[in-house]
């Protein structure tokens, strides 16, 4: 077997004593505290969120029945976004990976957009998380405490556990992941008592025969199902959030792969599974838009701890989707500066190997973002938020696209082949590519959706603006050319001319 090392010079900071900490073979000075439990749990999380508990009242209420179709089908994209993520990953696993991958086949103006786009999908979805946590406490205190401060407390508490250690955030991650995934199967459980048994007050109505009885599979046409592809995939975002946890995996070739396989089952059953078993006990016509289908068909059954068990659940999703955000911005941001693409501060690490001026940069933002909620709480604070669809797309779009670059270079022999291939890829790579074209077209024509297409030709102007300021000081820095990855290896190996 060929043994291949990839070598990355990163502009003027290969000095920094951070970088050159002991971290693994990742080299980036971060600490591998991240085990197969916590990853697997990272994975099954980022795959289970507000979009699932809340979201998919308004989907059910578009698209009926058929919005199960539109899941499996969407979730089938995401097998194939996560398969090439993965083939990425196991060619060289690092942390900030998205970037780092669209700067290498895409060039360094990718490279820059995919890290600063990332950062913000995850500083607004962590500022719409934390806001949503302290609105669901109220269900508790009833005002009693300020909204605006359960947002303070929650964005300190999970600021603070990301900085004492990257196993802290994990087993933080691990829990919040485990109470998502019990309260789905405990649904499903309630579900199939209800359907063979038939207690509950929804026993005697409940059948199967729900899912195409009220007004067929389509009830509403095609066109309603094909509306709520965005829903669908906005439920899905931050399932790539295992691709940034690379670098600080205690064993990446293992883990990462195994943690990827698993995305089908994952959504078979917390998504096709759950929905199936929900409408039939619980026909669609009752679900409506902004009330969480779980806590609807909780009342439908007549358990009046439902909304209560739900409200809980939401809120650990919310505070499981911050926490993330947390995590990830912090090393998004120092990849940017490693490569000269951001401030050099952001470069510097703690003894504990954590990020830390990048990550309370980062919650800087988010608790701005809880004042602008505080003052603002109307339609400009949603335009901000309705940005996070799309940003979070655009990390799949570079995945796919860098997938397919680096196959054919794989493939021509200029690069060494990953262990973990794609099956089916490119073509695979490319209908994905296409599903998600598809999907910002049909953002376009929903006029409640379409917002956040105006919201990233801003974002990309500012984007370009800043890259050619910053390239016009430094015309000859690396991190404004193309980047030349050397690959040192045995005598048959190739390397990369680029």
């Amino acid at each position: 077997m060929t043994s291949v090392q990839v070598e990355e010079q990163h502009d003027g900071h290969d000095g920094d004593g951070a970088v050159q900490a002991a971290g693994g073979p990742s080299g980036e000075g971060y600490q591998r505290g991240l085990g197969a439990r916590q990853i697997q749990m990272i994975a099954i999380g980022g795959a289970i969120g507000t979009g699932l508990f809340l979201g998919a009242g308004k989907a059910i209420h578009k698209a009926g029945p058929s919005l199960i179709l539109a899941y499996a089908i969407a979730g089938l994209v995401i097998f194939f976004i996560m398969r090439a993520l993965g083939e990425l990953l196991m060619y060289r696993a690092v942390s900030g990976s998205f970037s780092e991958y669209a700067r290498e086949f895409m060039g360094p103006f990718f490279g820059f957009v995919t890290g600063w786009t990332y950062w913000l999908f995850w500083v607004v979805t962590g500022i719409t998380e934390v806001t949503a946590a302290a609105q669901y406490m109220q269900y508790w205190t009833h005002d009693s405490f300020p909204q605006w401060a359960y947002a303070l407390v929650f964005t300190v508490i999970l600021y603070g556990a990301n900085l004492i250690s990257v196993k802290l955030f994990g087993e933080l991650e691990f829990w919040f992941s485990m109470v998502k995934v019990t309260a789905i199967i405990g649904m499903i459980l309630i579900c199939v008592g209800i359907l063979t048994i038939g207690f509950s007050d929804a026993g005697d109505t409940a059948t199967v025969a729900h899912l195409w009885n009220q007004g067929g599979f389509f009830p509403n046409g095609i066109g309603s199902t094909l509306m709520t592809l965005q829903i669908v995939m906005f439920a899905f975002l931050a399932v790539e959030l295992v691709g940034v946890t690379a670098g600080e995996s205690k064993d990446p070739k293992t883990v990462l792969p195994k943690a990827i396989n698993t995305v089908p089952w994952r959504i078979a059953v917390f998504y096709v599974g759950a929905l199936i078993m929900i409408l039939s006990v619980v026909p669609w016509t009752h679900f409506q838009p902004g009330v969480s289908p779980f806590v609807a068909a909780f009342e439908k059954m007549g358990l009046g701890v439902g909304a209560a068990i739900v409200n809980f659940v939401v809120l650990t999703a919310a505070l499981s989707s911050c926490n993330s955000g947390m995590y990830s911005t912090g090393r998004m941001l120092r990849d940017l500066a490693l490569n000269g693409q951001g401030p050099k501060l952001f470069t510097k690490l703690t003894k504990n190997g954590l990020p830390l001026l990048g990550t309370t940069f980062s919650a800087a933002f988010m608790l701005v973002g809880v004042w602008i909620n505080y003052q603002w709480p109307g339609e400009a604070f949603n335009y901000v938020v309705s940005f996070a669809t799309i940003s979070g797309m655009w990390a799949w779009i570079m995945i796919l696209a860098c997938q397919i670059r680096y196959r054919r270079k794989a493939d021509r022999g200029e690069l060494p082949q990953s262990t973990f291939r794609a099956p089916g890829a490119p073509y695979t790579s490319w209908f994905a590519l296409l599903f998600i074209g598809m999907v910002i077209v049909m953002m376009g024509v929903d006029k409640d959706a379409r917002i956040s297409l105006y919201a990233a030709p801003v974002w990309a102007a500012i984007l370009g603006v800043t890259y050619l300021v910053l390239k016009s000081r430094n015309p000859q820095a690396a991190a404004f050319n193309k980047r030349k990855v050397g690959v040192v290896a045995s005598e048959d190996a190739p390397v990369d001319k680029d």
